[in-house]
């Protein structure tokens, strides 16, 4: 209900005027709801990965490069092997690594390639049977 004004005439007009106080309590009210809690709040801490030296050498690396096409191709100890594709990629694989066991598979992807790509390549050497599958990592100098 509008604010009625009189002035010392007989004429009463209303006052066009909002009223700020209900909209200053409530912002008042709030922010001590947000003082209060705030403290109370825990932060997560995220344990990142790091990366270690192996003591030993693995008998055979191989590394299945995935181009800005995304193309693969096979990369065993250091030497460009066959292009492959993603249905025949656990076949040749298996093929690299020749009976040796618990080698390691490393995925090394090109910067414009998406990161879809990439997580399909490693879930269908998952879903083959590979344990030691990861991401090759470089570091960047300077």
């Amino acid at each position: 209900m509008p604010a009625v004004a009189s002035r010392s005439g007989s004429r009463r007009r209303t006052m066009s005027e909002m009223n700020m106080v209900p909209f200053i309590d409530v912002m008042l009210v709030l922010l001590i709801i947000f003082m209060v809690s705030a403290p109370l709040i825990t932060t997560a801490v995220v344990d990142l990965p790091t990366v270690g030296r192996a003591q030993t050498a693995p008998q055979r690396v191989v590394e299945v490069v995935v181009a800005a096409d995304e193309t693969l191709r096979l990369r065993v100890d250091g030497k460009d092997g066959p292009r492959t594709t993603l249905p025949r990629l656990e076949q040749e694989v298996r093929a690299a690594i020749q009976g040796v066991d618990n080698a390691p598979i490393v995925i090394s992807a090109d910067r414009g390639v998406r990161y879809e790509a990439v997580v399909h390549v490693m879930s269908r050497l998952r879903a083959g049977g590979f344990d030691r599958v990861g991401l090759l990592v470089r570091q960047q100098g300077g």
